[in-house]
């Protein structure tokens, strides 16, 4: 069987070569590349939002304030000193011991104090403000260690989602955009993502003949799940001035008929940005505002901290570093952001740039580096001891073993944090091999705090190691639900697919771990994340359980988006559970999640989100 072959699209390192016509982001490159107007830090204040104290230039300072949206202003809870009590509630604290209490209070951004009402009221004092929950269920704000918030940011603020969460066939899909049609002005792009036909049932691919119907006066552009490939119809060629004779680019590929004429798919975004760079929001989209936008979304779903694990994949370089601390000056952030550099960009280019781990403060932090050592198993590039199912491919190390070892010894050896992104088995054998690597080193293991980035098949010798060397799992647990059928009878088979996320196993094992969206490869959802976990059932076949005996309980999976991914994200000090001190950071849901039906955890309503002791979200 021949199979097509992709990468994880935001682990690829060329993802943000989409962006390269942004005014904004081209724009920042450039002053980046060039360093005028920029001293320390690219001219990021730091000092204004972080622990180290930078100089800045008065034109440094006019660079990034041109980002900032409303002029920035710098975001502080911490001059309002009111004092809230929540009460009568069912406040699982997901402390070390899961306590529960009936009140907590909040005293500016922090927490003031957990427990009874009778001991939290005495601490508050007589003129707090009182708020009666009416039984409901407060829990820490929800945390996904693994996203890419800045430059999937910019994707969704421009091209609308029609993606498996949504529709499940490719005819739903169609239908969708010819009402986008009947609802935008002729000549108006209209442009997709997340289209997925490895899962969304009817056609292989979109092509002129399925688009052209819809409409022949709008250009419109359909981006694949994958990254790898992306559909357009016969207007959006046109308007671009695409024509039959294109040749195909190196690495990219204008796919055509038996006769030799294109038929409107294309592969890698080196052929696919001859059209989408014609999109005007490609250009005009401000990423600053994009981010902000989709904090604000999220919010809706109880998520207090997002992260960004790859940064400098928008701007190919670390200017990437600008859109955040632009965004953390604004006074408009909604979530928090935990950052990890991008290894493509190169490591000696971040030192230049003096960005360093710790790096912010509680608002938005570099938090580690981010490594890669293989692509994604349903694209069959994450790396395998056996072959892929019914092939004799067995994947690609992104990161030649000697490679990754030399990377990590480098980046550990100055204090880093180490993500390292990891699908298949031989993948995570070589991971492993490297942290033994740095162990050996005499590297403190417990300030790496390693992790593997997806860990999706994992066999039992292996987690006995990562319990050894201090290494944790993050799972996309969206595999198992949405690919999971697909891994089962086009990837693994059904013997190997039982390796697929061992939460269950590793948390036996005492191996931390956590759950995690890879937005923009699933979106967040923190219920329903856990839902997954909790049941293992795939989307197509929902009376197909995956790998049963790796089912968690509920507070298991509540722990893996909250104060699991607290620890892994070198947060655990003041998000991830409700203690006193912490960041007011909480979530106010109608129903307890251990006390639903575990298939209608998702149902759960998220009816307010207080990030930093202000309320973000109110259904």
């Amino acid at each position: 069987m021949k199979h097509e072959l992709y990468g994880c699209p935001c682990c690829s390192g060329t993802f943000g070569l989409l962006f390269s016509v942004n005014n904004t982001v081209r724009n920042l490159k450039e002053e980046a590349a060039s360093e005028n107007g920029w001293s320390c830090n690219w001219g990021i204040d730091w000092a204004r939002f972080g622990r180290r104290d930078f100089l800045k230039s008065g034109a440094a300072f006019a660079g990034l304030s041109t980002l900032l949206p409303n002029g920035g202003q710098a975001q502080s809870a911490t001059s309002t000193q009111a004092t809230t009590v929540f009460t009568n509630g069912n406040i699982l604290t997901v402390d070390d011991d899961f306590s529960e209490a009936e009140a907590i209070a909040l005293r500016g951004n922090r927490i003031l104090a957990v427990g009874s009402d009778g001991e939290v009221r005495a601490v508050a004092g007589a003129d707090a403000n009182i708020i009666d929950l009416g039984g409901k269920t407060v829990l820490p704000g929800f945390i996904d260690a693994h996203t890419h918030v800045v430059s999937g940011s910019v994707v969704d603020a421009i091209m609308e989602y029609v993606g498996m969460a949504r529709y499940s066939t490719v005819a739903e899909v169609l239908d969708h955009i010819a009402q986008r049609v009947a609802e935008t002005p002729a000549g108006d792009w209209l442009v997709f993502r997340n289209f997925d036909p490895a899962v969304q049932e009817g056609a292989d691919a979109l092509t002129f003949a399925d688009l052209d119907p819809i409409s022949t006066e709008h250009p419109i552009f359909v981006l694949n799940a994958s990254g790898h490939l992306a559909y357009a119809n016969s207007k959006a060629f046109e308007v671009s001035g695409v024509t039959n004779d294109v040749e195909d680019p190196p690495g990219g590929e204008f796919v055509r008929d038996a006769d030799g004429k294109l038929t409107g798919t294309m592969k890698n975004n080196v052929a696919f940005l001859k059209i989408a760079e014609n999109y005007p929001a490609m250009a005009e989209v401000n990423p600053v505002e994009g981010l902000l936008g989709l904090l604000d979304k999220w919010a809706k779903f109880g998520l207090t901290t997002v992260s960004e694990l790859s940064l400098g994949a928008l701007a190919q370089s670390p200017a990437d570093t600008q859109v955040m601390a632009a965004a953390a000056q604004s006074g408009r952030m909604n979530a928090r952001i935990r950052a990890y550099p991008f290894y493509t960009i190169g490591a000696e280019a971040w030192d230049e740039a003096k960005v360093m781990q710790g790096d912010g403060n509680a608002l938005a932090r570099i938090a580690g580096y981010k490594l890669v050592a293989d692509g994604s198993n349903q694209g069959f590039t994450g790396l395998q001891r056996d072959p892929y199912l019914d092939s004799d491919n067995r994947g690609l190390a992104y990161m030649q073993p000697d490679e990754l070892t030399a990377a990590a010894l480098e980046r550990a050896s100055k204090g880093w944090h180490l993500a390292i992104h990891g699908n298949g088995d031989a993948a995570i054998d070589n991971i492993l091999d490297t942290c033994e690597a740095l162990r050996e080193a005499g590297i403190d293991m417990s300030r790496v705090r390693p992790r593997i980035e997806h860990c999706s098949i994992l066999h039992d010798e292996q987690i006995a190691r990562m319990k050894d060397l201090g290494v944790s799992a993050s799972f996309l647990i969206g595999h198992v639900h949405f690919w999971g059928i697909a891994m089962r009878d086009e990837v693994f088979g059904e013997e190997k697919v039982q390796l697929l996320d061992r939460c269950r196993s590793v948390d036996e094992a005492g191996v931390g771990f956590t759950l995690h969206s890879d937005f923009m490869v699933t979106d967040p959802d923190p219920l329903h994340m856990i839902e997954m976990a909790v049941t293992r059932r795939t989307w197509k076949e929902p009376d197909y359980i995956l790998a049963p005996q790796e089912t968690i309980s509920v507070e298991t999976a509540i722990r893996a988006m909250t104060s699991e991914a607290a620890w892994q994200l070198f947060s655990d000090h003041e998000v991830g559970s409700l203690e006193p001190g912490k960041l007011a950071d909480m979530v106010i849901l109608d129903q307890d999640p251990r006390d639903v039906d575990p298939n209608e955890i998702k149902a759960i309503n998220v009816l307010e989100t207080w990030m930093d002791g202000r309320q973000v979200f109110q259904a």
